[in-house]
């Protein structure tokens, strides 16, 4: 009787190792992340042609060539939706610089925030606010996803000014943010003129003036040997 001849499966025959075989994901992103910025930039577009009480998760879905169901799942509802749509293609020119100077990184982010407000973009700004009034969801989801961030930002931006010793001590950080934006949404909202660097530039000298260490102060801070501490 001849010598019984091991039999080689055949996906060990061809030489590769085991596993090169195997289907493996392409480059790129994966594909949820390629649907999200899909929605994301469809809500951008749409948003150009129609107001917010009109646009609808039915159109967004079709435009970005999605399921409602994707739509969901990364947002509860339409003003959430939105608010992050606005916050993505803004959020690079809406950060706080670091100049060494807090009057200048203020100054620089709020003419930012006005280049914006300029542009198709604000009347996104102004349908979040002003359909906000009667939908409490919406107002939330734009406090919440952009305002909120933004402030945290602000603040910190703040309290390297009191670090530096630029600004007081007793500072009411909230206080102050709201008197440099506040006259900003009332321009755009209520006036819907006026917005300029010139205007921006009057805003932050009228509010650091009120805001900055007296020149008492510096004197006895640095005859104290001490600079003064952060807000917090």
């Amino acid at each position: 009787m001849g010598q019984k001849r091991l039999r080689i499966p055949e996906k060990r025959r061809s030489g590769k190792p085991p596993g090169t075989g195997l289907v493996t994901r392409p480059p790129g992103r994966p594909r949820s992340e390629t649907a999200r910025r899909a929605i994301l930039r469809s809500t951008l577009r749409l948003l150009r042609h129609t107001g917010f009480g009109d646009l609808c998760i039915e159109a967004i879905a079709s435009d970005a060539s999605v399921g409602k169901t994707t739509v969901y799942r990364w947002w509860p509802n339409k003003g959430a939706l939105v608010a992050d749509a606005f916050l993505v293609s803004s959020e690079k020119q809406l950060r706080f610089p670091d100049t060494g100077s807090v009057r200048s990184d203020m100054r620089l982010q709020m003419n930012q925030l006005v280049e914006i407000l300029g542009t198709t973009r604000g009347r996104i700004v102004a349908g979040l606010i002003g359909g906000g009034q009667s939908d409490p969801e919406l107002i939330e989801a734009f406090r919440e996803r952009f305002v909120r961030p933004r402030r945290q930002e602000a603040y910190a931006t703040l309290r390297r000014g009191i670090e530096r010793g630029e600004l007081r001590r007793d500072l009411d950080l909230d206080a102050v943010l709201d008197s440099l934006y506040g006259p900003i949404y009332m321009r755009f909202l209520i006036w819907q003129k006026g917005l300029s660097e010139d205007f921006v530039a009057e805003v932050c000298r009228l509010v650091f003036d009120g805001a900055a260490v007296s020149l008492l102060e510096s004197s006895t801070s640095r005859s104290n040997g001490h600079r003064s501490p952060a807000n917090n």
